[in-house]
């Protein structure tokens, strides 16, 4: 039985790779901080006796009893919101987070999987985004604590691979929704749904031009494995490459909710991207995955899951 250890397993993505891993029969450790992710999120592995919490600071020393065959290192605040709230933390888990993890696949012997970012190519002047391109950061605007956190974690990830031959995976991982995003998030699925049911007008930032892809986190969790079982060492985008205009993706919402709270505009907040759509022509050659979650089907389970989450003020 394998034995994988994942950081940020109480966060929205990170809470359904362990679940993942559980399923296809890994025994694992979830370390979290909770500085962002929640207990919710992993309350339902609770008893399992494949799964075991530990509360940890990936960014502090920290020793792991038995031989690990797998370290993913998801940890990370990922939303604006967060990450703006809390910029040292993030680059404190982007890069000594990233090394301490990196140690302990090192001293194992096991593969590393990094999850990294689109963030890592800015606002791209390259569309749609492929893994060559080497981005367009502003490396001291409000953004940059996430941005250059994922991108010297990358750097990192390759100087572990090529100085000390562990082997390793890079996933840039490109909008990400579904059940156990905070609605208090600030990422644009949890903050439309969570107006829209609210009745509140949506709020649009600039235009609503600028575009995004939605990828739901089931397939997103799918590609990840798929990377971690793989040759890979360079990276390797995840996402959907369905593109729509923010102003779209609204229009979306009202229709799927059956509300019609209407909208109103914001200035668009400073470097945020343009565009954003993967090129996963990488992801189909190498790891033979694509989404196939259409957006309506994940829309829906995310809408249902809110729903609960929250009390509306309209059915």
């Amino acid at each position: 039985m394998s034995y994988a250890v994942v950081s940020g397993a109480a966060g929205f993505v990170g809470s359904h790779m362990c679940d993942l891993l559980l399923a296809e029969g890994y025994t694992v450790l979830g370390l979290d901080n909770l500085l962002t992710g929640s207990r919710q999120n992993i309350e339902h592995l609770r008893g399992n006796p494949s799964f075991r919490f530990q509360l940890q600071d990936v960014t502090l020393p920290f020793e792991v009893a038995g031989k690990v065959d797998y370290v993913l290192h998801m940890a990370s605040p990922a939303s604006p919101k967060d990450y703006l709230e809390f910029p040292i933390e993030t680059l404190d888990v982007g890069s000594v987070g990233t090394r301490l993890m990196l140690e302990l696949a090192r001293k194992n012997g096991a593969k590393f999987l990094l999850t990294s970012t689109s963030e890592s190519y800015g606002d791209p002047a390259v569309h749609p985004q492929v893994e060559t391109y080497w981005g367009n950061v502003n490396p001291v605007g409000p953004r940059s604590c996430y941005d250059e956190s994922k991108r010297f974690a990358e750097a990192m990830t390759m100087a572990f691979h090529r100085k000390h031959g562990v082997k390793t995976s890079i996933a840039r991982i490109f909008n990400t929704y579904g059940p156990r995003m905070k609605l208090n998030d600030g990422r644009v699925v949890p903050a439309f749904v969570d107006q829209a049911l609210r009745g509140e007008p949506i709020t649009i930032f600039g235009d609503g031009s600028q575009t995004r892809s939605f990828c739901y986190v089931s397939d997103l969790v799918d590609g990840l494995y798929r990377l971690l079982l793989s040759d890979e060492i360079y990276p390797v985008n995840l996402g959907n490459p369905v593109e729509m205009t923010i102003l779209e993706f609204a229009r979306a919402i009202e229709r799927l909710t059956g509300l019609n709270p209407g909208q109103v505009n914001q200035p668009l907040p400073e470097d945020d991207p343009k565009q954003r759509q993967p090129n996963i022509d990488k992801a189909k050659r190498v790891l033979g995955w694509q989404p196939v979650v259409p957006l309506d089907e994940g829309m829906r389970l995310t809408i249902e899951y809110f729903r609960r989450q929250a009390t509306p003020v309209m059915a």
